[in-house]
């Protein structure tokens, strides 16, 4: 048995992820997603675990299946996946509650299931790989709190606080470190929205609505990933707002990083969807094995492995995004970001 090092270098944090030797037996394997509303999926997370369980277990056959925010859609493409003999089912669930109706169906039919990204918190799955959810709150909030102070905005001032859906319990773990972040603050929540769906056409509708009801009290946004932080910005640019005020994200998309670039999104998450994703595969391959996976946290009565990533503002970028070569300058820096990755440093 090897192990296999992920160092998150901005942290100083090095993960070990105890690694399955090469499984030997033919399986079938199902990676289930909950929406298309941010592009990390097909770009990050289905690559990177396939690319790992083709390490693992050449012989085995990955099932990948998006459920485009549908719950219906999912609880098929779960039935689907069982039914075309998947042992172990990798789910980030549309609906956090809905999810434990599908762990029950899975332990009926001695299927494993591995939560991913976001958790089951009323029927524990047999392990939980994620980010820390509530760390990624805490952590954006906090940046935008100690940014605005070092502005010299004054305590008692406003921020928006926008979440992620409230069907994902993902979500309410990262709220509860916004809030944790903002109540410790000193500036006060004007308004607090939780998005249905993650849909950014939704926060940007939302953020319009606060833009006419506080006006310039609005100091600074916090939004619990990219695409709610792309809708409150596109609100506040149609508004004519300026300058905009401090917008937080996470997942650091590549049009979140353009955002960075240009100084209209201060802050972003990046969190390699890779790093989870071999994990997952992984954690598969060792219950495909019988194995018991390894855990470094609990979580909801689950087995759990938390990672922590890293937040990254114009001032890091290059260090962060470009120099760890997680994206490149010829992704990013083009048309009318070039002028900006030039005076970050990130292409001459």
């Amino acid at each position: 048995m090897k192990t296999i090092y992920y160092l998150l270098a901005s942290t100083g944090l090095a993960v070990s992820l105890s690694s399955a030797a090469v499984a030997q037996e033919s399986a079938t394997v199902a990676f289930l997603m909950p929406d298309q509303a941010s592009t990390r999926y097909e770009e990050h997370d289905y690559p990177g675990f396939k690319a790992e369980m083709e390490k693992l277990c050449p012989d085995c056959t990955v099932i990948y299946q998006n459920a485009n925010a549908d719950v219906a859609l999912q609880q098929q493409q779960f039935n689907s996946a069982i039914a075309q003999g998947a042992k172990v089912v990798v789910l980030d669930p549309v609906d956090s509650a809905a999810a434990a109706a599908l762990v029950e169906i899975a332990h009926s039919q001695d299927v494993k299931v591995i939560a991913y990204d976001r958790p089951i918190p009323d029927k524990p799955a047999d392990y939980y790989v994620s980010f820390d959810n509530e760390g990624i709150g805490r952590s954006i909030a906090q940046s935008l709190v100690d940014h605005l102070k070092a502005s010299g905005v004054p305590e008692g001032s406003g921020v928006l606080q926008i979440n992620g859906s409230p069907t994902d319990a993902a979500a309410g773990l990262i709220r509860d470190g916004i809030d944790s972040a903002l109540d410790a603050s000193g500036y006060k929540t004007l308004a607090e929205y939780d998005t249905p769906d993650w849909a950014p056409p939704k926060a940007q509708e939302w953020t319009a609505g606060q833009i006419t009801r506080f006006g310039d009290q609005i100091k600074g946004i916090v939004a619990a990933n990219d695409g709610t932080g792309g809708g409150a910005i596109a609100a506040l640019k149609a508004a004519g707002v300026k300058p905009v005020p401090p917008v937080t994200g996470n997942d650091a998309t590549i049009a979140a990083l353009q955002l960075v670039i240009s100084g209209d999104q201060y802050n972003t998450i990046s969190k390699p969807s890779e790093i989870v994703a071999a994990a997952a595969a992984n954690v598969a391959v060792k219950l495909i094995k019988g194995e018991t996976p390894e855990a470094t946290h609990k979580l909801y009565e689950t087995p759990s492995q938390l990672f922590t990533p890293a937040v990254v503002t114009a001032e890091n970028i290059k260090a962060e995004i470009f120099d760890k070569k997680i994206n490149t300058p010829e992704e990013i820096c083009t048309g009318e970001y070039v002028e900006g990755c030039r005076k970050l440093g990130i292409m001459n």
